[in-house]
């Protein structure tokens, strides 16, 4: 997932993006049932064959992308001012993109568990980042030592991120850098764990936070050459570089945007 900051950003228009994302609001009414009755029938189909059927992971990657880029937009981020395209294909030029690399085969086992139990301590974690911490209350001046049996919210870290970043364009046009980078961290870090929960990919979530707007699955991974053997004379110009120093090298890999 990379996302790229607008340089210059409306002072108040985020007072009204409540108002101009209603219609993506309503396609994602529609859109969100088909994602979670798509997850069902992939399970099943994934249990089976071991393949996520291709057309129907593009569906799923489409709905999650289209939902980052209304966060982007909205107030997940209100990282651009650039309305969010109605489609579930990529827009290149969009400052917000997401891609999952589509998976050839996938464990039929660990599709048992993924969603309910392995991915867990990441809902823990996310449940303070996105949804203000979720905790039972111990009770106090009772007679037991039993716990409260209701549930209790807090404020979400994100949503308080965005706020401040908010008044801070509201007064100054400008959106503050360390903020911009923490709150795209926190969101990549959701959508990491939205692809795996929904069966996409068998690669477990790291826990970290890959702050800024570009992912470091996304940036080349140039091998770093060894060192040369003590006493070696080195070519004029320094170390050859990684494509050079071994014949036929083919060059560096490329990682995968996510």
């Amino acid at each position: 997932m990379d996302a790229s900051q607008d340089a210059a950003a409306s002072r108040g228009l985020w007072l009204v993006k409540w108002l101009l994302l209603v219609p993506h609001v309503v396609a994602l009414f529609f859109l969100w049932p088909a994602f979670l009755v798509v997850g069902v029938v992939a399970f099943f189909a994934i249990l089976v064959t071991g393949r996520y059927p291709r057309a129907l992971f593009d569906f799923s990657v489409g709905v999650l992308r289209w939902s980052w880029r209304v966060h982007y937009y909205g107030y997940g981020a209100l990282g651009t001012d650039r309305y969010p395209p109605f489609t579930l294909a990529d827009v290149p030029d969009y400052p917000a993109h997401l891609d999952v690399l589509y998976p050839e085969r996938l464990s039929r086992g660990l599709v048992l568990v993924k969603s309910w139990l392995l991915a867990i301590p990441h809902y823990l974690v996310l449940s303070v980042f996105v949804g203000g911490g979720i905790w039972l209350g111990a009770q106090a001046g009772n007679s037991g030592d039993g716990w409260d049996d209701g549930w209790g919210a807090g404020v979400s870290l994100v949503g308080l991120l965005v706020f401040i970043a908010a008044i801070a364009l509201l007064f100054t046009g400008r959106y503050p850098r360390p903020l911009y980078d923490l709150v795209i961290g926190i969101q990549r870090w959701v959508l990491r764990v939205a692809a795996y929960a929904a069966l996409m990919t068998d690669r477990y979530p790291p826990f970290r936070l890959d702050t800024g707007g570009i992912d470091p699955g996304s940036a080349p991974a140039v091998p770093t050459p060894p060192p040369p053997p003590s006493g070696a004379p080195v070519a004029p110009g320094g170390p050859p570089t990684p494509a050079a120093a071994t014949p036929g090298a083919t060059g560096p890999v490329v990682g995968v945007r996510r």
